[in-house]
């Protein structure tokens, strides 16, 4: 009858290490799905940042093309324009921009300074603070 009680003592601590296993491995699985949602976090907020900001470069090189009065039949300046083209059809007609005739320049090109390009680099700028900004409000929600 000796036995009896170091039994139960054995069985009892076997039984506590395993549900202190169990809650390790638990704790564990709880930090590599916050690990994992805190990467897929970071992930999703810099491919807004560079996708915007690729977005507000080209647009900037669009602007300095036109405000310098790049000759529009160069490869380079088509190539802008044309993969800028489709960004600023929303803001096309948006405002008439000044336009400055260069009657000495050679190759046709005129100086504009294109108001338009500026609206669409700052919508697009708020455009991605809020995409930003609603990623982290819903990866804050529990």
């Amino acid at each position: 009858m000796n036995h009896e009680p170091f039994e139960d003592n054995i069985e009892k601590e076997q039984q506590l290490r395993q549900e202190e296993e169990a809650y390790k491995l638990h704790k564990k699985e709880r930090e590599l799905k916050a690990k994992k949602r805190a990467s897929t976090f970071a992930w999703i907020v810099n491919t807004i940042y560079i996708l915007v900001g690729f977005l507000q470069v080209l647009l900037f090189i669009r602007f300095l093309l036109r405000l310098l009065g790049a000759n529009p039949e160069n490869q380079f300046a088509q190539f802008i324009y044309g993969i800028s083209r489709p960004f600023m059809v929303p803001f096309a007609t948006l405002f008439i921009s000044p336009v400055s005739d260069d009657s000495l320049n050679p190759i046709g090109g005129s100086n504009v300074f294109d108001l338009n390009v500026i609206v669409a680099i700052i919508v697009y700028a708020l455009l991605g603070w809020l995409g930003v900004s609603l990623v982290r409000y819903l990866y804050k929600r529990p």
